[in-house]
């Protein structure tokens, strides 16, 4: 079955605009915000209408989910919905407000629910600044049915971390099982909702991106023999 032609002014614009990333696009493929505007010219919050494809499903990134992006570029991942066909792409948007995305924030203490790292922090070992924006994050409750929630998380973690379920039950499971002590240590974090590492800790982190040499010369300050 054919697809109907993205230029047909009869459908509007979100569902031209999803025609167009399929037809002239293409799957993988990156544009910006000024070949939206020349593909609808004259056509008021052509962008957004773009943007409002991602609550029927359409994966469209930014250089928030994808570093490779500059920041006018997108990609168009995968088509979601057929927003197209008759009674799809009419149910109510998911989108939050702005006013529900500080909410959001200020919840979750203004820290990436993933990492951990706040606004602004540079990743360490590098000179980037994380970002903080909103993902959807699904969560498993202990009777095994699902919901979706939306958590603070940054655009190194959205990359890496797509897919990723939140699993209740799991983490109670894994809570049974640890000693009096890393328990109280559990519950001293969880109270502060932050942990604070141990120097050990970040050494040892900070080993790991060690190049091989290097990683000898450690090796050899503690008295081991080479890797």
């Amino acid at each position: 079955m054919s697809l109907p032609s993205w230029e047909d002014k009869k459908l509007g614009t979100m569902k031209r605009a999803a025609l167009w990333l399929v037809a002239v696009v293409g799957e993988g493929n990156t544009f910006t915000k000024e070949e939206v505007k020349q593909a609808f010219p004259g056509v008021s919050q052509a962008d957004r209408r773009v943007r409002d494809l991602r609550d029927f499903g359409w994966r469209i990134d930014t250089n928030r989910e994808d570093l490779t992006l500059s920041q006018h570029e997108q990609r168009f991942v995968f088509p979601g919905e057929p927003v197209w066909e008759p009674g799809k792409g009419t149910r109510p948007a998911t989108s939050i407000t702005d006013t529900q995305r500080r909410e959001i924030l200020a919840r979750d203490g203004h820290h990436c629910r993933s990492c951990g790292i706040t606004a602004g922090e540079t990743y360490p070992g590098t000179y980037v600044s994380a970002q903080l924006d909103i993902a959807r994050r699904p969560v498993t409750r202990q009777d095994g049915t699902s919901h979706v929630e939306n958590v603070a998380e940054c655009n190194r973690c959205r990359v890496g971390g797509r897919g990723l379920t939140a699993d209740l039950a799991g983490v109670l499971g894994r809570l049974e099982r640890l000693g009096g002590m890393d328990r109280k240590t559990l519950a001293d974090w969880v109270v502060a909702d932050a942990r604070e590492f141990a120097e050990v800790e970040r050494i040892w982190a900070d080993f790991r991106t060690l190049p091989a040499d290097a990683r000898n010369a450690v090796r050899e300050a503690l008295s081991l023999p080479p890797a």
